[in-house]
């Protein structure tokens, strides 16, 4: 499963081959998404889109709320799903990094704007590929009014239903939770690690923040200087009791912010790295031999993209 895999379903069920008849004429879609609030893990928009002919037999097909069905029968629809040929899908991972890059960057990007955008990213793809979405049925981000408002100026001629719950409202959309849900854990099971720190174990429970196995795993793995593996979303308020005691880290200011800052104040003005809190002092970790901070100014480490 890929970190960022966009639009994987649309790949599975269409691949090269040309579009089926039935994409052709009027068809509808519907949008959800899976892990808006874990602290760990992917975020997870999924969508179903069929014939706009074929919504009778949806509701016949036992689709429902992904939260309300068992495991194994969101992963039992789930692959009759990819094995009707009247329906297609598609799903956009977007991984936990990504998700706190954007919400701490300079010109931040709230957690609805993301939503916001991979919903349209799915609606954009189909229309790529030709599919004549007619519909579109979206579980609601934010006021509904202004979201619907927001479609419709992105996509004039389509016909936007964004509601709350839509989820458990129109079989399309539960459809559509079932694919992002099952993405979502599938994603999260056989999540590869990239810290090759041997005591990261992957104990880490169902990654929401009132889980008591996912608090201890939080616990356990943060790091004094480098916070957590970047399985965490560090940008979630939930982070920030476990990094209480967290080490101090000051960077010198790149020469790029400098020169397009507003030259007030000494050129070697230092910046604090936010996310990181404000206990322990440098001198302290350096005397103590477990300061990082002459192995960063020694190899001319700095800021990439202005990120963080």
């Amino acid at each position: 499963m890929n970190r960022r895999g966009h639009f994987t379903g649309m790949q599975e069920v269409m691949g090269s081959n040309p579009l089926p008849a039935w994409a052709s004429k009027p068809c509808i879609m519907g949008i959800d998404e899976a892990g808006r609030g874990p602290v760990l893990g992917p975020m997870v928009y999924g969508c179903l889109y069929c014939s706009a002919t074929y919504q009778k037999t949806l509701a016949t097909l036992q689709f429902a709320d992904s939260k309300t069905l068992k495991e194994e029968k969101r992963e039992e629809l789930f692959e009759s799903i990819k094995a009707d040929d009247s329906m297609g899908w598609a799903v956009d991972i977007i991984d936990p990094r990504e998700l706190s890059a954007k919400m701490l960057k300079k010109d931040k990007i709230n957690l609805n704007t993301i939503s916001h955008d991979s919903a349209m990213g799915l609606v954009n793809k189909a229309l790529a590929m030709g599919v004549l979405v007619t519909e579109v049925y979206v579980d609601t981000v934010g006021d509904a009014d202004k979201y619907k408002v927001k479609l419709e100026e992105k996509f004039p001629g389509i016909t936007f239903i964004v509601a709350k719950k839509a989820d458990s409202l129109y079989p399309i959309v539960s459809g559509a939770s079932i694919i992002a849900k099952v993405t979502r854990d599938k994603s999260l099971r056989g999540w590869v690690m990239d810290e090759k720190v041997e005591c990261i174990t992957r104990n880490f429970g169902s990654g929401y923040p009132g889980d008591p196995e996912t608090k201890a795993w939080l616990d356990q793995n943060k790091h004094v200087v480098f916070g957590f593996p970047t399985l965490v979303r560090f940008s979630w308020g939930t982070c920030k009791s476990y990094i209480d005691k967290c080490a101090e880290v000051i960077w010198e200011a790149d020469e790029e912010d400098k020169d397009g800052g507003s030259n007030k104040g000494d050129r070697k003005k230092q910046q604090k790295l936010n996310f990181i809190s404000l206990k322990r002092k440098s001198e302290d970790l350096e005397s103590s031999g477990k300061g990082r901070f002459k192995f960063f100014s020694s190899r001319k480490l700095q800021l990439v993209n202005g990120s963080l």
